[in-house]
């Protein structure tokens, strides 16, 4: 029996697993200062039990995340759309040269050639950065859709009717 939505271990589901590999940005959903949302599409490595973003220190999230729940979006842009929707908690880690997991990022949104060319681009604006931050996102729940297998609640509920 597949797991059920809500459970850490659809993160092992072969659709999450393509979704947490592939060339897809993740979106980003948290509240600001003011109590509104924001997203922001953001790339990231996935190490296995954790999704780490990484950016310049002075990114406006990171006024707001350390220690909060957020939600974390990673969905495909054709039909039949699969959606990976994680909810977690995020912690930030200072550190001064750019971490790995940003190189990797590169990697996985853009191909290997074109994120070595984006970074290296990156080179003359680095000495300006102050620091990095790691954001680090530790899933606590999780729900993919499919479209195929696993639809959204309420049409779930319509189709057991039927």
């Amino acid at each position: 029996m597949a797991a059920p939505q809500g459970s850490l271990e659809l993160l092992n589901d072969p659709v999450a697993q393509d979704l947490l590999h592939g060339p897809y940005p993740a979106h980003l959903s948290y509240i600001w200062k003011d109590g509104t949302s924001r997203v922001v599409p953001i790339g990231f490595h996935w190490n296995g039990t954790e999704m780490v973003m990484a950016g310049p220190d002075n990114a406006p999230k990171n006024q707001v995340i350390d220690g909060q729940k957020v939600t974390v979006v990673i969905d495909t842009y054709t039909y039949p759309f699969k959606v990976l929707t994680l909810r977690g908690t995020v912690r930030l880690e200072t550190v001064k040269e750019p971490p790995i997991e940003y190189v990797l990022a590169c990697e996985q949104l853009m191909g290997k050639e074109t994120a070595a060319a984006w970074l290296q681009g990156l080179g003359p604006l680095l000495p300006k950065i102050d620091a990095f931050v790691k954001v680090i996102f530790t899933p606590e729940w999780v729900r993919i859709t499919d479209f195929v297998t696993r639809f959204p609640e309420a049409v779930e509920e319509v189709m057991q009717k039927v």
